[in-house]
């Protein structure tokens, strides 16, 4: 039996940069971090060795890769050339549909988990570049690279997409106190409304061409350097104010990302003191991020107290193994 643990992802600012579209035009850029919510996956001899079965929210017996329903499953154990005898299990601390990168953590942990089956050596870098490959180009899901290298990598960093298609992550290394500081400012709230992202990023991908919209995301790639200049210096009322700009943008790339209902939580929000925020991934529903002074939190979830207040840790370690046992 092998088990591989693999962290979600909250992105802060630059998100949609990571998009080809904008990428082979410009330079992309995000700010992001994993937290200690994780996809697990587990793999384990089947009994039947003819058949493979996979569980998550269905359960599939199969004899062949070719009837697999679920894509990511189906295109990874190609693959990896399995044929029968294989159990495989996914099991998550969050929903899909939530805007922390499900699918991405969920390939990743998938790969790395089959390449320790196989007794195979696979860097960070490798596990999120395959990640990418399945999902963008196999699968053509209308996504950017992102959440693929939060995922393997972990850790609070500046990715960087540059024209000609490379990743490269960049760690923030900040002062212990000033991380925590960081961390102690930030309040997430499950809002509902579980949804996939391919409609708004299908239509955030084509609207990309435009100068307009190509303007923006120029604009929020600017204000990923400026975050992290910020960030470096402890001004932690400047980060939360370019939080709310970045969102502020984010809304003018695509219909469907905000909502009345999500507008009027945002506007709650900002009223009780917050300086900041956003909702996580492509919109529509999910987790609502804001950043506020300590001082006025309390006002914050009581203003909210109808939402659920999601806690959570930043981690560092990205996508690793847990658990290895002789079958």
């Amino acid at each position: 039996m092998i088990i591989t643990k693999t962290p979600f992802r909250i992105s802060f600012v630059g998100g949609g940069s990571d998009l080809e579209a904008f990428y082979s035009q410009a330079e992309g850029a995000v700010i992001s971090t994993s937290i200690n919510k994780y996809m697990y996956i587990t793999t384990h001899r089947f009994f039947d060795p003819d058949k493979i079965q996979l569980k998550y929210s269905k359960t599939e017996t199969l004899n062949t890769i070719g009837e697999i329903q679920h894509p990511i499953f189906r295109e990874v154990f190609k693959k990896f050339g399995i044929a029968g005898g294989l159990e495989a299990t996914s099991v998550a601390d969050i929903a899909a549909g939530t805007g922390m990168g499900s699918s991405s953590t969920f390939t990743v942990g998938l790969l790395h988990n089959l390449y320790v089956r196989q007794n195979r050596f696979v860097t960070k870098e490798q596990l999120a570049e395959e990640a990418c490959e399945i999902e963008i180009v196999k699968l053509s899901e209308p996504i950017g690279k992102q959440d693929q290298y939060a995922a393997s990598f972990g850790g609070l960093n500046v990715i960087r997409f540059l024209k000609e298609g490379n990743v490269l992550v960049e760690p923030l290394h900040i002062e212990k106190s000033l991380y925590q500081a960081f961390q102690s400012h930030l309040l997430l709230f499950y809002i509902g409304s579980q949804r996939s992202a391919s409609s708004i990023l299908s239509e955030q991908k084509k609207n990309t061409s435009e100068a307009d919209k190509h303007r923006t995301l120029s604009e929020m790639v600017d204000m990923v350097f400026e975050f992290h200049k910020n960030l470096y210096q402890g001004n932690l009322e400047s980060v939360g104010k370019l939080l709310h700009h970045n969102w502020q943008l984010k809304q003018q790339l695509a219909s469907g990302i905000t909502n009345p209902m999500i507008d009027q939580i945002y506007i709650t929000g900002i009223k009780a003191g917050a300086w900041g925020g956003k909702l996580l991934g492509a919109g529509g529903g999910g987790f609502m991020l804001f950043m506020c002074p300590p001082e006025k939190q309390n006002g914050l979830k009581k203003e909210l107290s109808k939402l659920r207040l999601f806690d959570f840790k930043f981690e560092q370690e990205g996508s690793k193994v847990i658990h290895v046992e002789e079958e």
